[in-house]
């Protein structure tokens, strides 16, 4: 028998993590970090050591409880790519299991790189599997690994060979005909493998809602050329942000920076580190002169540097947010400069605080290029509802698991497979802790497996209402923030608001969190005009949950107080 176990990513976009029981044996696909709750409990983008504990307490890794009962029985933890929302949970996670990490040469060197990095120990054995092999797990398992295009190298499909039939992992893909990086998609291995007959097929479903086909890497390359080497402002300094791991994107900036005569600078650690693991590999081909540090760049003339900044979602904290901010310790930003986003704001919530570093860029004077003016300086690793149909003919699989996004790209998923000839009864949409059970010809949901721990008060029973048990609740998990607003007589208000929070955040990045509130929450009450005292309380109290709900995942509890002055 086959069971799959729905352990993270499936009802958000992040903390990507499926296990398959075959028998007795377990092989766990992937371990992620969901970027956005992890970056807010760190400075940046690089890696801190936290407790795991509280990591999967804040949602920044998947609850792996859902599968303790088969913790003794996992035999393999399969990265696919990467990213570190496939990644990144693997040194924090992987040390419960007595099992080989199995993954392809550069998501090796990039686990390694994090490891040394941040001083943590990985207890664990690393096997590194060519982006084509064969890997004999055991007896009656059997890995298989096909090169696929994605947006950083060696990322691969994972065929788990079973005694049922094959569970493919297809988890981030679409096929690029024209790559800037790698080769082109091996159809014909994909068919092939169809053709011994796909039981399961656990896949990318980010972009199902989309009637496109994915266009190629290379259309992203073109059009950033025509912006960087079309620059008007030829003495001032180009600034290029884009997310760490895009490797595609970062080899063409380079190359570009090259072309137009300019150093390199890299501007956040997580940039690096990806960078230099390509470069050990031999994706990205580099002269040691033409990649200088920051420290190195205030000697050279503005249009003699090329920056690549990491904080292409505005995270708060980030490189580019404190740039945007003027509270960079060791970089700013002159009027007439030029800020290119290559990156869509891809994380759910993100737009704002993308949309919000922008407007800050542009009030500065600054350049800035955008998806909104720039649509094509983007193109998504994901594959569109073409590249998912694609796949769904060559591989032929008889039961299908959409995973990588919300609850409505999975339904969008669903309505895909209907379109196109299959059966909404064989598209099975999980959620965290939800199990299929695979019998036979048959499959069916298991019985779902509860990952929320649950806390109870034991002085006293039923006398306590509901809700001062809910208040209760809200402060000790989520606590509370007060919003000091200061009104005058004129109804107008004096001054940003004054937030302060108990039992929130993480006081490393408290401040910057509570300014920006701050300000965006002053904006959203003076755009009505005078203060009325009763509907701004309830704007101030609607607007930060959404905020502070939007940035941390956390609700915590909301007083508006007034201060008439």
């Amino acid at each position: 028998m086959v069971e799959i176990c729905a352990v993270g990513g499936y009802d958000e976009v992040g903390r990507n993590c499926t296990a398959v029981k075959v028998g007795n044996e377990v092989v766990i696909f992937d371990m992620g970090l969901h970027l956005e709750n992890y970056i807010r409990y760190t400075n940046d983008e690089d890696l801190v050591v936290w407790d795991t504990r509280e990591l999967i307490k804040v949602q920044a890794l998947p609850d792996v409880s859902a599968i303790d009962d088969w913790k003794d029985k996992v035999v393999a933890i399969v990265p696919t790519h990467a990213h570190l929302d496939h990644l990144g949970g693997v040194p924090f996670l992987s040390n419960r299991y007595n099992a080989p990490i199995i993954c392809s040469p550069y998501t090796a060197e990039v686990l390694r790189r994090i490891v040394s990095d941040e001083k943590l120990e990985l207890k664990n054995k690393l096997k590194t599997l060519s982006v084509n092999g064969v890997y004999q797990i055991s007896k009656n398992l059997k890995l298989e690994f096909v090169e696929i295009t994605h947006s950083t190298p060696h990322t691969v499909m994972a065929f788990l060979h079973t005694p049922e039939g094959i569970v493919l992992y297809a988890n981030d893909f679409k096929f690029d005909l024209y790559p800037t990086l790698g080769k082109k998609p091996d159809f014909e291995r994909l068919k092939k493998l169809g053709d011994k007959g796909i039981l399961a097929c656990i896949v990318d479903s980010t972009y199902a809602g989309e009637h496109i086909k994915m266009p190629s890497e290379s259309v992203a390359k073109q059009m950033l050329k025509d912006v960087m080497l079309g620059i008007e402002s030829k003495k001032k300094a180009i600034i290029v942000t884009t997310f760490s791991s895009h490797i595609a994107r970062l080899k063409s900036i380079m190359e570009f920076g090259n072309k137009l005569g300019r150093k390199v600078v890299f501007v956040g650690r997580s940039i690096q580190k990806k960078v230099e693991a390509a470069h050990r590999l031999g994706y990205i081909k580099y002269s040691r002169d033409q990649v200088i540090s920051l420290e190195q760049s205030y000697d050279l003339p503005r249009n003699k540097v090329a920056y690549i900044v990491s904080g292409c979602y505005g995270q708060v904290g980030s490189s580019l947010y404190r740039i945007a901010e003027g509270k960079h310790e060791r970089m700013e930003v002159l009027e007439g400069d030029m800020v290119i986003f290559s990156a869509d704001p891809a994380p759910p919530y993100s737009k704002e605080s993308e949309d919000y570093v922008i407007d800050k860029l542009i009030d500065m004077g600054v350049d800035v290029h955008y998806y909104d003016l720039n649509e094509g300086l983007y193109v998504s690793g994901h594959g569109g509802q073409e590249d998912i149909v694609e796949l769904f003919n060559l591989t032929r699989p008889k039961y299908y698991i959409p995973i990588g996004g919300a609850v409505r790209f999975m339904h969008a998923y669903r309505k895909l497979v209907i379109r196109n000839g299959g059966e909404g009864k064989d598209v099975f949409i999980l959620k965290p802790g939800d199990n299929v059970d695979f019998k036979g010809k048959s499959a069916s949901l298991g019985q779902k497996i509860s990952t929320k721990e649950i806390l109870v008060h034991g002085l006293g029973i039923g006398d306590i209402g509901k809700v001062v048990l809910g208040d209760r609740t809200i402060l000790g998990s989520e606590g509370f923030v007060v919003a000091l607003i200061k009104v005058g007589k004129d109804r107008k208000l004096k001054g940003d608001p004054e937030i302060i929070s108990r039992g929130f955040v993480f006081e490393k990045i408290e401040k910057a969190l509570l300014r920006d509130a701050e300000k965006r929450l002053r904006f959203q009450i003076e755009k009505n005009g005078k203060v009325d005292k009763k509907a701004a309380q309830l704007e101030a109290k609607k607007y930060l949950e959404k905020f502070f709900f939007q940035k941390t995942g956390r609700r915590p509890m909301i007083l508006p107080i007034f201060v008439e002055i």
